[in-house]
């Protein structure tokens, strides 16, 4: 039998099934052909695809780390902190992956950029739908950041939505009330449409989880939730080193302040008493 095919492996097809009815079915999966045909440059600089396809993978990344985080939202609504840990993990990668998306752009040089930078117009990436979306869950809450998206019907709806329902943190907070940790009735029945404010309540009752044992599901979740944290602080800060090196201390597209505006982004920490909390352990 070693020197002869087995009968199943002689009625194996020798190449794969090329010939189908309609569209393959990897196309009607992943559609494909929607993805590829979607970058329309404005300019003649070849440089300009680059920009649009990686801003436009940056999209999908947010959209997928969106899912993940109401994933993660509602389990712990529902006190279910393994589905929210393991939410929280695979975002992790995915953010990595985001973030790994400003390499193609990170020494892009003035002149290099200004070849198609009047191709944006008044286009910023603050005006992204699904980021602010992202922003929202991480209770980065702005009413007047609807404003540019009246003119998009689902995206103004969805993000009303979000800005008006508790973000992860507030669940992560709820959670921690119903472990019986100290959080403020001010914190646990804030008007959650609001930026989220840092409570020194708050920050004891993470410094007597980190206190605690390290395997605690809570003190597990409050890591999983630090790594979350720690790669959106460094996405914000390759966007800043990315939009310095590419066009100085200019006014950013879309009337925003350009690397000033970064810089203030990049100095606030989500999630903050979980990193001041520490000091306190």
């Amino acid at each position: 039998m070693s020197q002869q095919a087995r009968p199943h492996e002689a009625a194996e097809p020798e190449t794969p099934h090329l010939d189908f009815q309609g569209t393959t079915p990897y196309e009607d999966y992943v559609r494909a052909d929607v993805l590829t045909h979607l970058q329309h440059t404005l300019s003649d600089d070849p440089g300009e695809m680059v920009f649009l396809v990686t801003t436009q993978v940056m999209e999908l990344w947010f959209t997928v780390i969106v899912h993940e985080w109401e994933t993660a939202a509602d389990a712990l609504r529902a006190d279910d902190v393994p589905t929210a840990i393991a939410a929280l993990k695979r975002s992790v990668r995915e953010l990595e992956a985001l973030n790994a998306s400003w390499t193609p752009l990170a020494q892009l040089t003035p002149a290099q950029f200004n070849s198609y930078r009047s191709a944006l117009g008044e286009g910023s990436g603050f005006q992204s739908a699904m980021y602010r979306r992202m922003e929202f869950l991480l209770g980065e809450k702005s009413a007047s950041m609807l404003v540019p998206h009246r003119g998009a019907p689902r995206a103004h709806a969805e993000l009303e939505k979000a800005l008006h329902e508790p973000s992860l943190y507030d669940e992560v907070l709820r959670l921690l009330a119903r472990h019986g940790h100290t959080v403020p009735a001010g914190v646990l029945h804030r008007d959650v449409s609001q930026r989220y404010e840092p409570s020194d309540q708050v920050e004891q009752a993470w410094a007597a989880v980190y206190s605690g044992d390290p395997d605690t599901e809570l003190a597990r979740l409050g890591e999983a939730l630090t790594d979350v944290a720690e790669l959106v602080w460094r996405w914000r800060n390759d966007h800043l080193v990315a939009t310095r090196r590419a066009m100085g201390a200019k006014p950013g597209t879309g009337g925003s302040a350009g690397v000033a505006w970064l810089e203030k982004r990049a100095r606030k920490n989500v999630f903050p008493e979980l990193w001041t909390a520490r000091s306190h352990v």
